[in-house]
């Protein structure tokens, strides 16, 4: 697992801006999908996060950098590690459903869990340049 906060390895994505919060992957075991194929899923899974906002947020939860790490499993069961802009969040109880069913609807997914953590917490350096623009946070 990779702990660069902006990094994503090379196996689990294509290429991201430079900026865009990207979440991290267990690089220790290679994966018994081909890694087109698994690059494939990834960035599909990236292009369903992106369809998710915080509904008191006019930014995709993926540029705001909430989505911490994506993990596809070789049976392609997802598991998907974020967090929230704060623990008193009034969309915590939505949100996590709202990006298992975005991920869940990509082809060749298999099962998805969604899981809410809370280190590193969530600040604004996390947001991408896109996010910053959007929001008005320079």
């Amino acid at each position: 697992m990779t702990d660069e906060p902006n990094k994503v390895p090379a196996q689990a994505a294509a290429p991201l801006t430079d900026a865009a919060p990207a979440p991290s992957a267990d690089a220790a075991a290679p994966s018994a999908l081909p890694q087109d194929e698994l690059a494939r899923l990834t960035d599909d899974i990236i292009a369903a996060l992106k369809t998710v906002y915080d509904p008191e947020i006019p930014s995709d939860i993926y540029e705001l950098g909430l989505i911490y790490k994506i993990d596809v499993a070789d049976d392609r069961a997802v598991a998907i590690e974020m967090t929230l802009t704060t623990p008193n969040c009034p969309s915590a109880q939505e949100l996590p459903t709202m990006v298992e069913n975005a991920v869940a609807s990509v082809a060749g997914v298999g099962q998805v869990k969604v899981d809410i953590v809370w280190d590193p917490p969530w600040d604004p350096s996390r947001m991408s340049d896109e996010a910053r623009a959007v929001l008005n946070m320079w």
